[in-house]
């Protein structure tokens, strides 16, 4: 019996990801998120401002994983429906949650006021607790394991930090990397002898094109540091023996 693999998935939302307007910059920065915490993202889906597309993704993602967050659409205007669609998912009412009115309140203090729209974001599903946001006033959401969070990055950094740790998951998972100005087709099957020869172990090829030339990094990751400083070892014994100069920490 291997040790249990606890998974999250991420659901996108907002027209302005499929129309290609906005670039999404969540989904690495989650999956290195989860990564840190020992929990494996294993599925995105990108999902239109519509309740129905919502509700349905929430409701299959949250029942397959362990973790189900979710990005964009907690905003003031009349198009933020997230909350709403997650509540109908759960099937609980919407209600405003006193700690994010007082939240709110006191940040629109010196800024004009905590208008009707913006108290919009104060609106949680009945049962939720709240996430802190240290940058913006607005509160995250967490209600069972549906994790709500902004769609604007440096926001979601803020969220995540506030739950850093909090998680019930793997452990941590310690990463490091080498480069090689090579190609990676030349170096793939020393790349999985190397994997096979570490159990426990995952190497992470990323290959890239600079200055006229082909190179590639490639990251270890183990929840155990000792294991990865062997496989760095042995991989980079591994490309020297085979004639490529190696960058420890990567190029």
């Amino acid at each position: 019996m291997g040790e249990r693999i606890w998974t999250a998935a991420l659901v996108v939302i907002g027209d302005e990801i499929l129309s290609g307007r906005t670039q999404d910059k969540n989904i690495a920065q989650i999956a290195q998120w989860l990564n840190v915490q020992g929990i494996r993202l294993v599925e995105v889906r990108v999902v239109p401002d519509v309740e129905g597309a919502i509700v349905e993704a929430v409701n299959t993602l949250r029942a397959r994983n362990d973790y189900l967050f979710t990005t964009g659409g907690i905003g003031p205007t009349h198009d933020d429906i997230t909350v709403d669609a997650i509540a109908a998912a759960l099937g609980v009412g919407v209600v405003h949650h006193p700690t994010a009115v007082a939240v709110l309140e006191r940040y629109y203090a010196t800024r004009g006021g905590a208008t009707e729209a913006r108290l919009r974001m104060a609106r949680v599903p009945e049962g939720a607790g709240l996430i802190e946001n240290k940058m913006s006033g607005a509160p995250g959401i967490r209600i069972e394991n549906v994790f709500i969070m902004a769609g604007v990055p440096h926001i979601t950094a803020g969220m995540l930090d506030a739950l850093t740790g909090t998680l019930e998951g793997g452990r941590p998972v310690v990463s490091k990397q080498i480069g090689c100005w090579v190609a990676e087709s030349e170096v793939a099957d020393l790349l999985r002898q190397t994997e096979k020869a570490h159990a426990g172990v995952a190497i992470g090829s990323y290959p890239f094109f600079r200055e006229g030339r082909t190179g590639a990094n490639f990251v270890v990751r183990s929840p155990d540091e000792a294991a990865v400083d062997a496989c760095i070892a042995d991989l980079t014994a591994a490309l020297e023996a085979a004639g490529h100069r190696v960058a420890a920490g990567g190029i």
